[in-house]
């Protein structure tokens, strides 16, 4: 992986940065690259040939990976015999090589030539041969690994609206979830956020209006269920504070700056109804006293609620979120979107919050 704006010229940076990746496989360490092979070997050439001694007597492997593109057997044993001019002289070993060095070839994906204008000869020729090629030393794999291990199927406690395993360990990435740091998600259901920043070693902690979300159910053995189930299913109990009864207009939580990330996928009105705790005229504000008890105190007390319109909670948020983030602390919210490319893209902003980044997953699209 190298990037024009970012390059990372030593492995250890490069290793510490795909550590955290998601969405990236493996960096590599660019040894050429080409439209075709004799552009290749001359760039593999230019740039490496004064470090081939260094690799001279090293156990290696060389591996080919064509996407969306298939290689005979014998044409990828070809490919990897035209690289003996590194004249290296080590032992190659398919396991646990000393180096890996790899062969990437990029080839026109079908969607791309169903695309072009039909009866295009060109088109078709371009994908019977890889439109790019590289060679590159690998350096290290990512931990995209722990998406399967978070998978929602995987998971004991879940709801309709809980968030795909990927799509959160990439939130938590982008709000910089790491030890030492305090994260909150007020939206928090079944808290596929929090889990997701304690996997980076956050602590977290969430409320939402609805209790019976967090608080979850009982089993016919007994055996609670609910969003605790799911830090102790991974084993980090100890990343995760507690949750309780909010919404962001009636807050218990401090007015001061003492988080480091705000990480939530607020309804929308579709799936779940947009509700703040009150009523619509204001009415019921008097205190209800049954059996000598305020009604509120009692077991199985349901307090009202009224209609709330989605970019009042948005502006809620961004307000809460300037008044409760540390300096250079994040936020990080979903929000849906239309994917016409005519229709304007509307980011909520705020005076006291800068829009460091704005990501658009267009779901259900090839």
């Amino acid at each position: 992986m190298k990037r024009e704006k970012n390059p990372s010229h030593l492995p250890p940076d490069a290793r510490t940065l795909i550590a955290r990746s998601i969405l990236a496989k493996d960096i590599f360490e660019l040894w050429g690259q080409g439209t075709n092979y004799e552009e290749v070997h001359a760039d593999v050439r230019r740039r490496t040939q004064h470090r081939w001694d260094e690799f001279k007597n090293v156990s290696f492997r060389f591996t080919i990976d064509s996407f969306c593109g298939k290689r005979k057997i014998e044409a990828k044993r070809a490919i990897i015999q035209s690289f003996s001019y590194v004249g290296f002289d080590g032992p190659i070993r398919m396991k646990n090589p000393d180096e890996d060095f790899w062969v990437l070839e990029d080839f026109v994906s079908d969607v791309e030539v169903a695309t072009r204008t039909p009866g295009n000869t060109h088109a078709y020729s371009e994908a019977l041969e890889p439109r790019k090629i590289y060679l590159g030393r690998w350096i290290a794999n990512s931990s995209r690994n722990i998406v399967s291990k978070y998978d929602l199927k995987k998971r004991r406690y879940i709801s309709t609206t809980s968030m795909d395993a990927e799509l959160s360990l990439v939130t938590a990435n982008m709000a910089h979830a790491a030890p030492g740091r305090l994260f909150y998600d007020p939206f928090v259901g079944t808290g596929s956020f929090c889990v997701a920043a304690a996997h980076f070693g956050a602590l977290t902690c969430g409320s939402d209006i609805d209790p019976r979300s967090f608080k979850g159910r009982e089993k016919n053995d007994k055996e609670p269920m609910g969003l605790f189930t799911n830090f102790q299913q991974y084993g980090i109990e100890s990343k995760f504070m507690d949750a309780f009864s909010s919404d962001l207009t009636n807050t218990p939580l401090l007015n001061r700056q003492f988080l480091d990330g705000i990480v939530c996928d607020p309804p929308y009105g579709v799936r779940e109804g947009l509700r703040v705790l009150g009523t619509r005229d204001g009415s019921g504000r008097e205190e209800v006293i049954i059996d000598g008890v305020p009604a509120h105190y009692r077991p199985g007390y349901i307090p009202p609620k009224k209609p709330y319109g989605f970019e009042a909670m948005q502006n809620d948020i961004l307000a809460f979120a300037s008044r409760t983030l540390v300096t250079d602390g994040r936020l990080c919210m979903w929000m849906p979107t239309s994917i016409d490319e005519d229709v304007e893209l509307l980011i909520p902003m705020h005076p006291h919050l800068e829009v460091v980044s704005v990501s658009v997953q267009p779901f259900n699209q090839c």
